[in-house]
């Protein structure tokens, strides 16, 4: 097999975030050799959030854990201890790149901060994820996903234009999952490959300041820069195009844009052409958004007479863009996914043998492979200290002993 894209770069990964991990995780799926720092005895904390494989609470079978750490080797250490602290330093000196996720401040307090660890190593890379950036007067806040996914205005304007018309009482909303966590860890991951390209060209690192909170805000940078030179302010419930939008069917929900003429002529004839439908003021989209009100009622109550795949199919057929509200059943067993091999099955020593999503970027040279499943707590402790650092198996009791690593 080819050489796998980042096959030459070395991480030091000392990240408990969703953001700061799955940035290391794109970078270890694409060949990079990660290592992952954990804290002595308990881990990182996304070890102990769920959902858990078979609803059982434990640190190995966090499926979010098991998600964001494919391709990743794992040890442990705790560098709030001075000996701690000298061994991250040692094995700093050894990576190309630091991606770390903790409160500003923390690392400086242990002197670890960016200044102090590329004196020694001035080609380092530094990225460091955190809620509101390294400065700004929220630089040290605390955050979850809750509130800093509502810190970047994404509550306040979407779903803009996915039928918000039909719960306009509904309070703000935070994205699923790690919605927010996720885009940021794709900016950051991003931005320290640029970091990594600059280094190569003219030789020297530097350190990269992400903040989830400008990572959102750049999601809808549009809506922003509105408000910003013209002083209109979109919500939620305004900036929507009337008709349209996501309808109910009888087995799920379908979305459809009517912007266009085309694709509303292609609804109509879907619909079998109906008098209420085919008045000549339907014809433009002002007309349409005119009649909102009368129309949108009309045309949910034919959806829920057909299932969303007819309505997916049939709108495609019409040159009506339209799209199914996939299930998680659906996409795990899509045809189209399968046939990109999109997910691949890996065994785990604990959690067993699981479907992986892979990349959803092929390469024709450097093709993606999941190399290892999620580390287990500690796994490659002896590798990486006895082949990187050049300590032995004694030295590791004692260090374990002392609650170092």
């Amino acid at each position: 097999m080819s050489e796998r894209a980042l096959a030459r770069l070395k991480v030091l990964e000392f990240c408990d975030t969703v953001a700061g991990s799955f940035c290391c995780k794109l970078m270890g799926d694409l060949g990079a050799e990660v290592v992952k720092v954990e804290r002595p005895g308990t881990g990182s904390k996304a070890r102990q959030r769920g959902p858990f494989l078979r609803d059982i609470p434990h640190h190995e079978r966090s499926a979010l854990f098991l998600y964001l750490n494919t391709n990743k080797l794992g040890i442990t250490l705790d560098p709030r201890i001075e000996t701690g602290a000298r061994i991250f330093k040692d094995l700093v000196k050894k990576v190309d790149l630091l991606v770390e996720d903790t409160r500003p401040g923390t690392m400086k307090k242990l002197g670890l901060d960016y200044k102090p660890l590329a004196a020694p190593n001035q080609r380092l890379v530094v990225t460091s994820v955190t809620p509101f950036g390294q400065t700004g007067p929220y630089r040290r806040y605390k955050a979850y996903h809750m509130n800093i996914y509502h810190a970047g205005g994404d509550g306040y304007l979407l779903p803009s234009g996915l039928g918000w018309e039909l719960y306009p009482d509904r309070e703000p909303l935070a994205g699923g999952g790690y919605l927010g966590e996720y885009q940021a860890g794709i900016n950051a991951a991003v931005a320290t490959l640029g970091a990594l390209y600059a280094r190569d060209s003219h030789g020297q690192g530097q350190q990269v300041d992400v903040s989830i909170q400008e990572s959102l805000i750049a999601l809808n940078r549009r809506d922003m820069a509105r408000y910003g030179n013209e002083g209109e302010s979109e919500s939620r419930a305004t900036g929507i195009f009337p008709v349209g939008g996501l309808y109910e069917c009888k087995d799920g929900f379908v979305e459809i844009s009517l912007i266009e003429d085309h694709e509303w002529a292609g609804l109509v004839a879907l619909m079998g052409s109906p008098d209420w439908a085919t008045e000549e003021r339907y014809k433009t989209r002002a007309g349409r958004d005119a009649a909102a009100a009368k129309l949108q009622p009309l045309i949910r109550k034919w959806m829920l007479q057909h299932t969303k795949e007819e309505v997916y199919r049939g709108a495609q057929a019409k040159r009506c863009a339209a799209g199914r509200v996939s299930t998680p059943e659906e996409v795990v067993n899509s045809e189209h996914l399968k046939a990109r091999g999109f997910f691949v099955e890996a065994e785990h020593p604990e959690a067993g043998r699981l479907k992986y999503p892979t990349s959803p970027a092929l390469f024709s040279r450097t093709p993606f492979s999941i190399q290892r499943t999620a580390p287990l707590l500690g796994q490659h402790n002896e590798k990486i200290y006895t082949e990187w650092l050049g300590l032995d198996r004694e030295e590791l009791v004692r260090l374990g002993g002392d609650g170092i690593i």
